[in-house]
């Protein structure tokens, strides 16, 4: 019986990575971006966790602020503050595939939003931002919903 609930909590937790990759925006723990606010990466220049009272459903996904101020910034323009890529790893978008990313990798260039796999993959990205950001930019249509 273990051994079946084992089994099952991983076929649950693979199907759910599966879905998470299949939608347009990265999320996880239900939100996206790991439940921080997209807002504060342009006016604070930080990673600012947002709160669960001060949400917005956006692209089938959930957005927390940490201010309402935020949520307002991001209402009047999504497109402004939502990061490149769905917020799927950038490099890994150029290469042709979604991947997770993490809050420490995230670049703004271009008064855009970037993040990326690791900080490793971010110093590979870092290297010829440029090419891979058309590369990226290219193949994303294609990607988003898949």
């Amino acid at each position: 019986m273990k051994k079946i609930m084992t089994l099952a909590v991983a076929v649950i937790l693979v199907s759910s990575q599966l879905h998470a990759q299949k939608a347009e925006i990265f999320s996880a723990e239900g939100k996206a971006i790991r439940g921080y606010d997209v807002v504060a990466f342009f006016t604070e220049s930080a990673s600012v966790k947002g709160f669960d009272s001060i949400s917005y459903n956006w692209k089938d996904a959930l957005w927390v602020f940490s201010s309402p101020a935020n949520r307002q910034l991001f209402i009047a323009n999504p497109e402004k503050y939502a990061p490149q890529y769905g917020g799927y790893c950038a490099y890994g978008t150029a290469d042709g595939h979604k991947a997770p990313t993490q809050v420490n990798t995230w670049t703004i260039l271009n008064n855009k939003l970037y993040f990326n796999y690791n900080n490793k993959v971010k110093e590979l990205w870092s290297k010829n931002t440029v090419e891979f950001i058309k590369l990226a930019d290219e193949k994303w249509p294609a990607l988003k919903n898949n």
